[in-house]
């Protein structure tokens, strides 16, 4: 386990995308998305992660334009209105630095930073990032994922994004770590990520994960995806319980109950 962990942390997902798999098209515009950040907060999110490109399997890229225009203007009147920290999910140097100038707090990228000038953009600033694995990219990432051994993988691939981070300037107290769940995995590596979560705290850095609503929930219940909340809870507590310390989720509330219990439990209350 990592010194001194956080607490445990819900980031509400606001996707200003026409396409994303769970939500695509609800909060285009910019009073929808507005609301929306406002009823995740009231559910109580500590984190609200603003994402302008779908990243589901089989999207494909938008132009950078094209996702500031989606960004900015919502990162801005968070900023503005709310006291909540901003995550900015995206790979784009350029949508990072306007990002951050904006007022988002964090960067979550999943390609890790890998991008041209991706490093060097957030080395300059004061903001976290968090660093995801993804094997291929999200057109293809699906096709007949391969590791040798997916959790040693995945996790050399982290250690190896972290010294690049060190490399260019960016501290590990900025540094959070996502295994990728559903990002190049088989529904078969993504329980065995699950089930050795434990293993990335030898990396001791804060872990985030993502599962709401996602395939893997849906192979092991029979559910669609906006029928995924039950099976979305187990998973975030499983994850929470083996050190997870940042839950990715669209259903706040639900989650927010479910972390209390599980930080009951870790810290030995008794109810």
């Amino acid at each position: 386990m990592p010194k001194n962990p956080k607490p445990l942390q819900v980031m509400g997902i606001v996707n200003v995308t026409p396409d994303s798999f769970s939500d695509g098209g609800e909060y285009n515009r910019l009073n929808d998305a507005i609301d929306h950040v406002a009823q995740l907060i009231n559910e109580g999110a500590d984190i609200v992660d603003i994402g302008g490109e779908s990243t589901r399997p089989g999207s494909f890229v938008v132009s950078e334009e094209q996702e500031l225009s989606r960004v900015i203007p919502l990162v801005e009147a968070v900023q503005r209105r709310f006291d909540i920290s901003i995550s900015v999910d995206t790979t784009k140097p350029g949508v990072m630095i306007e990002s951050i100038k904006a007022g988002a707090n964090l960067i979550n990228d999943v390609n890790a930073l890998k991008e041209t000038g991706a490093l060097e953009a957030l080395a300059v600033t004061n903001a976290k990032v968090c660093l995801m694995h993804m094997q291929g990219e999200p057109r293809n990432m699906q096709k007949n994922p391969h590791y040798d051994e997916v959790v040693c993988d995945v996790k050399a691939f982290l250690q190896e994004r972290i010294q690049a981070c060190e490399n260019a300037g960016i501290g590990r107290d900025r540094i959070w770590l996502d295994p990728g769940f559903g990002f190049g995995k088989s529904q078969r590596h993504n329980y065995q990520l699950l089930q050795r979560l434990q293993a990335f705290h030898e990396l001791q850095l804060p872990l985030l994960v993502g599962l709401s609503r996602k395939s893997m929930i849906g192979h092991a219940t029979g559910r669609e995806v906006k029928q995924r909340l039950a099976g979305s809870l187990a998973a975030a507590t499983i994850a929470a319980m083996k050190g997870a310390r940042i839950i990715r989720v669209h259903d706040v509330k639900e989650t927010v109950d479910a972390m209390k219990v599980v930080a009951a439990t870790l810290e030995g209350e008794h109810l």
